[in-house]
């Protein structure tokens, strides 16, 4: 972890001659102990930040983005150079700077993952009715799955996982689902392809103990015309499950990643009319468990 040296008091004093309205994202001075409002106090990003945001109102010269926000013309431009280099800035056929394609990309990534997570309410909360154990539904975010909606169990021992949580994608079976249908998965050397492969064929996977000890799940993919929009996920303790969930719940788990697939390919957002998903038996639980 970084760590900060104690401050030279005097140096924390603003000069009478140091102008107080500096451009936005322009740098401070070392004299101005001031954090202004969008200021992450880490410079290259809020300097960034400031070029996309006034790319935000249209394409703009070097020269332009430099006086607007206050930086030296070199530095506008090593940081415009970066910026293109990861796709977030472009170029107009005349040389302006413009915002670039990936802004786009990551713009309807994030809309998707709201979008589907705000449609799978229903689908989980009856999916957690039928089987009476924690759901959620995860999406691809880099090397990682991403916990976009969930559902905890509402009694007893439970896998409980937040919204917004990461876990890793070569453990427990939402991420073996997000392997098995995508192009990379080779990169992944604790998700055997003879296991991902299974997983296509049948349109499920299982896992034990992998992610977190004693929990075990079943995953089944979300798929729109072929293509993997997340994994849906029911998981629980394996004194419940078992040590095949996937003979019991794996009929339910896929019935219900058909459905939400079903209400995320209706237009405009709508969402389709709900199937009905084969209930499932709840588990039957010996004794109480204490709460995980």
């Amino acid at each position: 972890m970084d760590t900060v040296g104690r401050a030279d008091v005097s140096r924390n004093r603003i000069s009478q001659s140091e102008p107080q309205n500096r451009p936005p994202g322009a740098r401070r001075r070392a004299g101005d102990g001031t954090r202004r409002a969008g200021d992450s106090g880490v410079g290259v990003l809020d300097r960034s930040m400031s070029l996309l945001q006034l790319l935000g109102d249209g394409p703009r010269t070097l020269r332009s983005l430099a006086q607007a926000s206050g930086l030296p013309r070199p530095t506008a431009h090593r940081l415009l150079v970066a910026l293109e280099v990861h796709g977030l800035v472009g170029r107009t056929a005349d040389g302006a700077f413009r915002l670039g394609p990936r802004l786009t990309e990551l713009a309807l990534r994030a809309g998707h993952g709201l979008e589907l997570g705000t449609l799978a309410a229903g689908v989980l909360t009856r999916l957690h009715d039928q089987t009476g154990e924690s759901v959620q539904l995860y999406l691809r975010s880099g090397d990682r799955r991403l916990c976009v909606a969930a559902r905890d169990a509402d009694a007893g021992l439970r896998d409980s996982v937040p919204v917004g949580a990461l876990l890793p994608l070569d453990a427990g079976s939402g991420g073996k689902v997000l392997l098995a249908w995508s192009d990379d998965a080779s990169r992944f050397p604790a998700a055997g392809p003879d296991e991902l492969a299974a997983a296509r064929r049948r349109g499920w996977a299982s896992s034990v103990a992998e992610r977190e000890p004693g929990v075990a799940s079943v995953s089944a993919p979300v798929l729109r015309d072929g293509a993997l929009l997340g994994a849906l996920c029911v998981s629980g303790p394996v004194s419940r499950l078992g040590s095949s969930p996937g003979r019991g719940l794996a009929p339910v788990v896929v019935a219900a990643a058909r459905e939400l697939a079903a209400q995320a390919t209706v237009g405009d957002g709508a969402p389709a009319p709900s199937a009905t998903a084969a209930p499932r038996e709840r588990s039957p639980v010996a004794g109480e468990l204490s709460a995980k």
